[in-house]
C-alpha cells in the first residue's frame, strides 16, 4: 500500500537525498527557485514578530532569489538561508529540515514533489496560525524589492 511506502524511513532518506541533490544542482547552475515547505518545522533566528509569523500557513512558499539565494546553503540535512519578511523587510535566518520541503518550484512549475510523511521523533513542532500560501505570496509582494522576481 502507498502508506507503507511514504511512511518508510528508507523512502524518506531517498526523498531527502533527492531534495539535497536538486537544490545543490540549482546552486551550481545559479538557478533561483521556490520551496513549498512545512513552516512549523522551520526555525527563524531572530524570531519573527507575531504580526509576520501569524501570516504563515502550514505550507508556506519561500522564493530563493537575490540575497536570499546568495545566502542559501545546506548544512547537516537542513536548508539554511537569510530572508527579509514583511513590509519592513525584517531579517531572519531560516533553518528548515530538507524533508520539510514538499515542493521545489521553478518558474511556477513544480519540479519535485516530496511525498514522504516519515518524520524522526526529534523534530520539534510549534503552533502555526492559519493563513495561506496566498498570504505568504502577499507578504513576499509587500516588499517592493521582491517585485523584480515576478514574471510579468
Amino acid at each position: 500500500m502507498l502508506e507503507n511506502i511514504i511512511e518508510d524511513k528508507e523512502f524518506a532518506l531517498l526523498m531527502q537525498k533527492n531534495i539535497q541533490e536538486l537544490i545543490i544542482h540549482f546552486f551550481q547552475k545559479e538557478q533561483n527557485f521556490g520551496i513549498l515547505c512545512k513552516v512549523e518545522e522551520a526555525t527563524f533566528e531572530p524570531s519573527l514578530p507575531e504580526s509576520i509569523e501569524s501570516e504563515f500557513r502550514p505550507l508556506t512558499l519561500f522564493f530563493l532569489a537575490g540575497y536570499t539565494f546568495e545566502t542559501a546553503r545546506i548544512e547537516d540535512g537542513f536548508l539554511v538561508f537569510e530572508a527579509g519578511f514583511g513590509s519592513e523587510n525584517f531579517g531572519s535566518v531560516v533553518t528548515l529540515p530538507l524533508l520539510s520541503v514538499m515542493q521545489i518550484i521553478v518558474d511556477e512549475t513544480p519540479l519535485f514533489i516530496n511525498l514522504s510523511t516519515y518524520r524522526e521523533k526529534s523534530v520539534v513542532k510549534k503552533e502555526v496560525d492559519e493563513g495561506g500560501v496566498e498570504n505568504s505570496m502577499a507578504s513576499f509582494l509587500s516588499n517592493p524589492e521582491n517585485s523584480k522576481f515576478i514574471k510579468k
